[in-house]
């Protein structure tokens, strides 16, 4: 492979990338609504992370527990806005809290706040 196709590639692979960690996200000022408006707010880091900071309010359900918990936090009928460092253990956690029946907004990473 030449130099200029590998550039090439990196490129694309930094495109996917960044695409699919944006896609399907709730934006920033729409999650801040949801939340201001009786959303729940779902910090689903490890209880060190979120000892060593998180968002105001947040309610913290590390990603490894929520199959456990999904059927409850769907049953309070409330929307729920999740979060956690990067956006893939959210992304996971919502698609868990999706199927369990809740109406999920996935921030992704804490720093869109």
């Amino acid at each position: 492979m030449d130099q200029n196709a590998l550039w090439i590639a990196l490129a694309v692979a930094f495109l996917v990338f960044f695409l699919s960690s944006r896609l399907g996200k709730v934006a920033p000022a729409e999650a801040k609504r949801l939340v201001s408006e009786g959303a729940l707010l779902l910090d689903v880091r490890s209880p060190g992370e979120f000892a060593g900071g998180h968002l105001e309010g947040a309610l913290n359900v590390p990603v490894g527990d929520i199959g456990g918990r999904a059927a409850d936090l769907a049953k309070k009928g409330k929307p729920i806005v999740v979060y956690c460092a990067s956006g893939m253990r959210s992304g996971s956690a919502a698609r868990t809290l999706k199927q369990a029946g809740a109406q999920v907004f996935d921030l992704g990473a804490m720093s869109r706040w």
